[in-house]
């Protein structure tokens, strides 16, 4: 009966700090949505990106004409790149405290004898490459500035058309 009543306990007591993480989770998230960040390249373009790495604004100082198209867009997707590394570093620092809290928590190896310990995987690096620089799985290369025509479409106009 008393070791009834002490995993009762522990197990109330470990229900509590579940349900305090995750009003900590809720909490985090919405601070997490406020996140911005800027960054400055060339000394002439600065882009602004969200907590989803959405570009929310982008503005050019002074002397941008001196710069050529392919220097204004380089600068500018070094800045959201930029950008969007210091929002990655606002969110870790952010939940830094939720990190501190789950280690404190049991594991489920902990509480459920031969139970596995369970962890997600890391996902993968999104590349940073132009996409139409991108490999596809297979290790070809895939070109997205290229016109698309559809075949099935024009199946029935050949060159023997009338319309020729």
């Amino acid at each position: 009966m008393t070791n009834e009543r002490a995993s009762r306990a522990d197990l109330a007591g470990i229900i509590d700090d579940v349900q305090e993480q995750l009003r900590t989770i809720a909490r985090l998230q919405m601070e997490r949505a406020e996140l911005v960040a800027s960054a400055t390249v060339r000394k002439r373009v600065t882009v602004t990106v969200n907590a989803d790495n959405t570009i929310i604004d982008t503005t050019f100082g002074p002397d941008i004409e001196d710069l050529t198209y392919p220097e204004i867009a380089k600068a500018i997707t070094e800045a959201a790149q930029q950008a969007s590394a210091e929002v990655a570093r606002k969110t870790r620092d952010l939940f830094a405290p939720l990190q501190d809290q789950r280690a404190r928590l049991p594991k489920l190896t902990e509480l459920v004898e031969g139970m596995p310990d369970l962890s997600l995987p890391e996902p993968p690096r999104a590349s940073i490459d132009p996409p139409r620089r991108r490999p596809t799985s297979d290790g070809s290369m895939r070109f997205t500035d290229v016109e698309a025509f559809d075949h099935d479409r024009d199946r029935n106009h050949r060159a023997t058309d009338s319309g020729w």
